[in-house]
């Protein structure tokens, strides 16, 4: 990678809280003009790392980076508040404040500002302009906090946990929020422990666990290298249908709810198993072949899986 393309350089990273060590060695660089995705459970290290490329956390030793300015630098720390956008995973504002008056006193702290208009506008805010902060559903309040995080018209924005907490149509307008972002230019440097929001999002996923980067490289690397093969899922097959594909198929999995899963190594696979339930007339539900995915890789590094922030 060209030094001109990496916003940020990290390398060998720690930062320990007497014998633990929240951040425990990583290196990684982000390119100019992506979005790249931490993608790691809850007490991970993810909000420790970017605090500290935030200038809000000292690290113990390693190095750091963002936009050529060191991170353990006073002076380049101020730079570098100038030119970043923040999205904390706990962002509040002021509820007697309307949108576009929160957004107003946050742009007043810059001397390079973006339009109030515009940002309403980017967020889609804009029927609720006037509305008090108090008054808005989650979805809008994360809205609005990515409105704020750019009210300074950063190149390089940190949203942590952006939709933690949000119902599914929520946390799909953040996520085209979030390509828009890209499309204008922004680098963005996204924390989060939803599968499916980085394999959507993400140029470059690091997946970190126990403090360590374990994987890291585009999702369909991450996924083509650790995620296993593709899984025909017969709906509702039963024991049954287990004992007659598990003596052909050794791996093949009876789930609690029914459902047998089976792992393909190719297209002659389904086609065996689809004669072999045919010619067995075996009684199921539905057949659906599922793609491996980020979860898969996540699973196959660790051994658990990530439910709502928790290793389970």
């Amino acid at each position: 990678m060209s030094e001109e393309n990496a916003v940020i350089k990290v390398e060998s990273l720690v930062k320990s809280y007497g014998s633990l060590k929240a951040v425990d060695g990583i290196s990684f660089e982000v390119r100019r003009g992506e979005v790249f995705a931490f993608l790691g459970p809850n007490g991970a290290g993810k909000t420790t790392t970017v605090e500290i490329l935030e200038c809000l956390r000292e690290p113990t030793s390693g190095e750091a980076e963002v936009m050529g300015f060191d991170v353990r630098k006073r002076r380049d720390q101020q730079e570098i508040r100038k030119r970043i956008g923040v999205l904390s995973q706990d962002f509040n504002t002021f509820d007697l404040l309307t949108v576009r008056e929160n957004i107003e006193y946050f742009m007043s702290m810059f001397s390079k500002k973006g339009d109030p208009n515009e940002l309403i506008k980017l967020v889609g805010l804009q029927d609720k302009r006037d509305a008090l902060y108090k008054h808005l559903s989650g979805g809008m309040k994360k809205k609005l906090g990515i409105a704020i995080s750019l009210v300074n018209d950063p190149d390089l924005v940190f949203l942590d946990e952006p939709t933690t907490g949000l119902d599914p149509g929520a946390r799909r307008d953040v996520w085209r929020m979030i390509e828009d972002l890209r499309k204008h230019g922004k680098t963005v440097f996204l924390t989060t422990h939803y599968m499916d929001e980085a394999e959507r999002l993400a140029y470059t996923v690091a997946i970190i666990n126990r403090g360590k980067i374990i994987a890291q490289d585009s999702p369909d690397k991450l996924i083509s290298q650790y995620g296993g093969s593709y899984t025909l899922i017969v709906k509702g097959g039963g024991e049954e249908t287990y004992k007659i594909l598990h003596s052909t198929w050794p791996d093949a999995k009876l789930e609690p709810d029914g459902d047998v899963l089976v792992p393909l190594q190719g297209r002659s696979d389904l086609l065996d198993v689809t004669a072999i339930l045919s010619r067995e007339q075996s009684s199921f539900s539905a057949l659906q072949v599922k793609e491996p995915t980020l979860e898969d890789v996540f699973l196959s590094l660790t051994g658990k899986r990530i439910v709502e922030g928790e290793l389970l």
